[in-house]
């Protein structure tokens, strides 16, 4: 019932019924494993990112800005629902029933089509197979494109992808050897994998620019807004091939790379960071060359901190930065992403801000730049009045919350100028640090601060709402 109600809205809102103010158009790019030092505009020295580079001098940087968790599937659940890791349905890299969004939830493209607005998800999904309540035709969505499997998704020359409920049928053949791999491991096969050199026909991240580039050309010529959660899959590794092969970092050349004195993992991950900018960049000027540009939001961010699984070295480039830790921990530089808002009508060219906000909180920006009310029990804060260069007017969230179930569990909070860690959780010692002058979190200072201990304590209890299928494993 409720989502035909949504559908209700939306149609009445299209058809003229209900009338509205003008809204702006909404494109929210997720890289993939994307580190906080991995763009030259976050202090990456080796890797050549001038189009966001050219993007923040435009635009705005948020330098707090917060990952909805520190792997893939729970990130992109709070990305969608506006609740974190201590509330949202979705948090871990699980499979099934454990990784599916259910109807219940309320996700950012449901609403937005209340306002009428288009909506598409292209790239990878993750949060809900063909047939399961949590695909994204099923989620608000009214168009998607291709990955709805996360592990599929390692695979950047698949032999499918799906467009809608129709699986397409790619050029790619994968490798024997993988086969081979995957049977005697035991692994379903789900496209996941890694390709022969000459069935390498079909590069993936291409194929989900070029659908992104003709949505948006569609989208142009109708006379309503839209919304584009853009999910890129790089530089994620293929970590089949990282394992099997030692190189997973799949591209089809390593470009300016190619002659450098680095290892091929090396080039392969700088070559997949410079690919993906001048693919954001040539979205920048398709908005630009269909006059939209002014009406128009985006995003960029990152699903969460740097990886190694493809046999890159993170410190070779100093991936996280200032930042300490990586995907899979909750110190910054495994939920900290460096992240970029371009609306030259709003945002201040050259701004930055230190907000701390994160993916839970596009839900509410979202809302409120469409002239909709949140959905209740959201924790989301609405970070527009920072984008409207309006900083009196910005509230701060309460605090920030993760929780993780890998690597042994461990809770996280970042509250004010403080960001509290325990593990495992429930039962650890709290760790305290002050990120506003500690941002590597290198003096933990939780020993003179006992009141701010005991008030971390506090939130973790409040922050935490038991789930099920979640649960500390003993």
């Amino acid at each position: 019932m409720r989502k035909f109600f949504i559908h209700f809205c939306a149609i009445l809102l299209t058809t003229g019924l209900l009338q509205a103010a003008e809204k702006p158009n909404l494109i929210f790019i997720l890289a993939d494993d994307l580190g906080y030092g991995d763009i030259g505009a976050f202090g990456q020295e080796k890797i050549k990112t001038p189009r966001l580079d050219e993007m923040a001098g435009k635009g705005m940087k948020f330098t707090s800005f917060y990952a909805g968790s520190t792997v893939c599937a729970p990130s992109r659940c709070v990305l969608m629902t506006g609740q974190d890791t201590g509330n949202c349905w979705v948090r871990g890299n699980g499979q099934a029933e454990a990784q599916t969004l259910p109807d219940s939830d309320i996700t950012v493209a449901e609403k937005l089509k209340e306002a009428g607005y288009a909506t598409g998800l292209i790239g990878k999904w993750g949060l809900g197979e063909l047939g399961s309540e949590g695909h994204p035709n099923k989620q608000g969505f009214d168009y998607s494109y291709g990955y709805l499997n996360q592990r599929h998704a390692h695979n950047f020359y698949p032999e499918f992808l799906i467009r809608n409920e129709e699986v397409v049928h790619l050029k790619n053949v994968t490798s024997p050897q993988w086969e081979e791999v995957r049977v005697a491991s035991g692994k379903p096969k789900d496209g996941a994998g890694f390709a022969t050199p000459d069935g390498k026909v079909e590069y993936s991240h291409d194929l989900i620019i070029e659908e992104a580039h003709e949505w948006i050309d569609r989208q142009a010529k109708a006379d309503q807004p839209f919304f584009l959660y853009l999910a890129l899959t790089i530089p994620h590794a293929n970590n089949e091939a990282g394992r099997v092969l030692g190189d997973g970092q799949e591209v089809p050349d390593y470009g300016i790379y190619a002659d450098r004195d680095w290892p091929n993992p090396d080039k392969g991950q700088a070559a997949m960071i410079t690919r993906m900018d001048r693919d954001v960049g040539n979205i920048v000027d398709q908005i630009a060359e269909l006059g939209i540009a002014e009406n128009t939001l985006i995003i960029f961010t990152s699903d969460n901190g740097h990886h190694k699984e493809g046999g890159n070295d993170p410190e070779f480039f100093n991936a996280n930065g200032p930042l300490r830790g990586m995907k899979r921990d909750l110190t910054e530089g495994g939920i900290r992403v460096p992240t970029l808002a371009y609306w030259p009508s709003v945002v201040a060219a050259g701004s930055s801000t230190d907000h701390p906000a994160g993916f839970k909180d596009w839900m509410a920006t979202a809302c409120e730049l469409a002239g909709l009310d949140s959905p209740p029990k959201t924790q989301s804060v609405s970070f527009a009045p920072t984008l409207k260069g309006k900083p009196e007017e910005q509230r701060e969230s309460d605090y920030l919350y993760w929780e993780f179930y890998e690597k042994g569990s461990r809770q996280a909070l970042r509250f004010g100028p403080w960001k509290a860690i325990r593990e495992p959780m429930f039962t650890g010692d709290i760790q305290l640090y002050d990120v506003t002058t500690d941002i590597g979190e290198e003096v933990d200072v939780a020993f003179e601060n006992e009141a701010v201990v005991a008030r971390a304590e506090e939130l973790f209890s409040l922050a935490h709402k038991p789930n099920p299928l979640w649960r500390v494993k003993k």
